[in-house]
């Protein structure tokens, strides 16, 4: 089957007989505060798209086959300095998650939303440093647009790694993060000079499982997780 055909079938399963990461990993113990939570989406965008293709050829995927990411501004006070999907979130004025995720993703890129088709969604993942419970969206990039950096403030760069590359079992890494006593261990992704990890990383990880892609790693490779600072918030109503 073609990538395509892999996420549509595995997004045909129904919502119910999913597992979400918190049933996968025994420590995200993850809750949030009910009364102060907000909803949110993000886009895992497929395509295949870019001129320059994987440099791994030994993956279950085609050799241009990519996903699309953005680094996070190191300025902002949330996650500031990662990479992650492009997101947010969801506003009332959205009509869902779908609605949302889009909406962002052409706020943060530039992107054209009609050539993107939208195969399904993925179980709801409680994030507790921003009290977001987050609704992945997985599409299909149908009729490729430039995208690129729309605000500096928000966001680094802009750029789409081939899936492959993610898939390579040299580019695959622990993550570990230690805090207050405790030991977290996350998987990470080196790619494009960058390290991809935390939230962004399981997800991935847990969606190559499932459609069958991922390439037996080493994950007794460990590297510190890269944490940065939290950036002042000089305006309350801008946390």
């Amino acid at each position: 089957m073609s990538a395509k055909s892999d996420l549509q079938q595995l997004l045909s399963v129904p919502m119910e007989e999913r597992l979400s990461v918190r049933d996968r990993e025994g420590w995200y113990n993850v809750e949030l505060d009910d009364e102060d939570s907000r909803a949110a989406a993000v886009l895992l965008l497929f395509g295949a798209l870019d001129s320059t293709p994987s440099q791994f050829h030994e993956s279950a995927v085609p050799d241009d086959l990519d996903v699309l990411f953005v680094e996070r501004a190191a300025t902002l006070s949330s996650h500031p300095g990662q990479v992650a999907f492009p997101g947010g979130g969801i506003d009332p004025d959205d009509d869902g998650p779908v609605a949302a995720a889009l909406r962002e993703a052409v706020e943060e890129t530039g992107l054209d939303a009609t050539g993107v088709e939208v195969l399904g969604t993925l179980p709801e993942i409680p994030l507790s440093v921003s009290n977001f419970l987050v609704t992945p969206v997985v599409a299909w990039w149908s009729a490729p647009s430039p995208v690129a950096v729309v605000d500096f403030a928000e966001s680094a760069q802009v750029f789409r790694v081939p899936v492959a590359d993610l898939l390579n079992p040299a580019n695959r890494r622990m993550t570990v993060v230690r805090r207050e006593g405790q030991v977290f261990k996350s998987p990470g992704f080196l790619v494009h000079n960058v390290i991809v990890w935390g939230f962004t990383a399981i997800l991935l990880g847990h969606l190559f499982d499932d459609l069958g892609w991922t390439i037996p790693w080493d994950q007794s490779q460990e590297i510190p997780a890269p944490l940065r600072a939290v950036a002042p918030v000089e305006d309350p109503s801008q946390a």
